[in-house]
C-alpha cells in the first residue's frame, strides 16, 4: 500500500483524496491540477484511501472503480457507511461507461461520474465545483451548529463533541474535564430588567467564558441560560481553577442595563486523571457534572463544586 501526499500541505487550502490504483492517473493529475489551489493526496488501493480519509478527511475524494483487492465500489460503500467520511464528496472515475455502473456509483452515494480517458479540462471544472459545493454545505452545516445568541455552540454539537472526546480519552487515557455552568437568579434578571437584558447576560457570559478558555476547549450554550465547557487534557483540579477564574471574574462586570445589579454564576465540574481508567459512559459525565452543579446551587451559588468522575472530591471554590 502505497500513500503519496503530491502537493505540499498550506494551510486552509482543501485536500482532494486520489485513491487509484495507477501510477500514470496520479503523475497525470499530479501535472494538471497543480495549478489548482489543492493538496492532492494519493492512495495506491481502497484499504489505504479508506484509512487516510479516517484520519485526515478531504473536502473532495476522486475515487477509481476498478482496482485489485478492494474495488471502487467496495470502497465507496464503506466510505459512505462511515460517519467520520459518509459527508465527504466522491466523484468517480471509471475506464467503463456503463450505464449499470453510473447507476450503482449514484446509488451509493457518489456526486458525480467521469469516464476514462477524461478531458481533463472538463475534469478540473467538475473538481471546482465540487470542492465549492462542499464548502457551501461545510459553512451552512456550521451555522447549523452556531446558538444565535450567545455565539457558541449549540447543544447539538456538544452531544456530539463529547461523545467523540469521551472515545478519545478513554481510548488514549488521556485527562479530560466537563463543567456544566449556570447563571444565578437568571429569571428574575429577566423578571426585572427584561428580556433585553437577560440576552445581553447570556451573550455576555458567553463572551467570558471564551474569553478565559484555551483554544482547545470547547464552549457551548447547553440552553437556557445554562453553559457546558469540553477541557480537553484537562484533569479535574485544573478545571476548577478556570472554572474559578471565569466565577471570580463575571462576578466583577458592570452591566450597562442593571449596573448595581451583579450576575453571578454556579458551575458544576467533572474530570478524569491522566492516565486513569474507568468504565463509564458520556451520560454518566453529564449526570455527574449536573449533581456537582445542584450542589453548587443548594450551598449558596456564585461557587464551583468538582469532583473526579469515580467520585473523588477536588475541592470547592467559591467568592471569599
Amino acid at each position: 500500500m502505497t500513500e503519496v501526499q503530491i502537493h505540499p500541505d498550506t494551510s486552509g487550502t482543501p485536500t482532494v483524496l486520489l485513491i487509484d490504483d495507477s501510477q500514470f492517473v496520479h503523475r497525470l493529475l499530479d501535472a494538471r491540477l497543480r495549478s489548482e489551489s489543492i493538496i492532492l493526496r494519493g492512495a495506491e488501493d481502497g484499504q489505504l484511501g479508506i484509512k487516510m480519509a479516517i484520519e485526515d478527511p478531504p473536502a473532495l475524494i476522486l475515487l477509481d472503480l476498478d482496482m485489485p483487492v478492494m474495488d471502487g465500489f467496495e470502497t465507496l460503500r464503506m466510505l459512505k457507511e462511515d460517519p467520520r467520511t459518509r459527508d465527504v464528496p466522491v466523484i468517480v472515475l471509471s475506464g467503463m461507461n456503463s450505464s449499470q455502473d453510473k447507476v450503482a456509483a449514484f446509488d451509493l452515494g457518489a456526486i458525480d461520474f467521469v469516464t476514462k480517458p477524461f478531458e481533463l479540462t472538463e475534469l478540473r471544472a467538475r473538481v471546482r465545483s465540487s470542492l465549492k459545493m462542499y464548502a457551501l454545505l461545510q459553512m451552512l452545516a456550521q451555522k447549523a451548529q452556531i446558538d444565535g445568541l450567545s455565539g457558541l455552540y449549540n447543544r447539538q454539537y456538544f452531544d456530539e463533541r463529547f461523545r467523540n472526546e469521551f472515545d478519545r480519552t478513554i481510548r488514549h487515557g488521556q485527562a479530560l474535564s466537563v463543567a456544566m455552568i449556570d447563571i444565578d437568579h437568571f429569571k428574575s434578571v429577566n423578571d426585572t430588567y427584561g428580556h433585553p437584558a437577560g440576552d445581553s447576560v447570556i451573550s455576555g457570559v458567553a463572551k467570558l467564558i471564551t474569553q478565559e478558555t484555551r483554544s482547545i476547549d470547547i464552549c457551548c450554550r447547553y440552553g437556557g441560560e445554562e453553559f457546558a465547557l469540553i477541557m480537553p487534557e484537562t484533569e479535574p483540579e485544573q478545571a476548577m481553577q478556570l472554572c474559578d477564574r471565569i466565577r471570580a471574574k463575571c462576578e466583577q462586570i458592570t452591566w450597562s442595563r442593571h449596573p448595581t445589579r451583579p450576575v453571578t454564576i454556579s458551575v458544576g465540574v467533572v474530570g478524569m486523571f491522566d492516565g486513569q481508567s474507568l468504565s463509564t459512559t458520556p451520560e454518566a459525565w453529564i449526570e455527574a457534572a449536573d449533581r456537582n452543579l445542584y450542589d453548587a446551587k443548594q450551598c449558596g451559588r456564585n461557587q464551583v463544586k468538582a469532583t473526579g468522575i469515580d467520585g473523588t472530591s477536588i475541592g470547592r471554590a467559591k467568592a471569599g
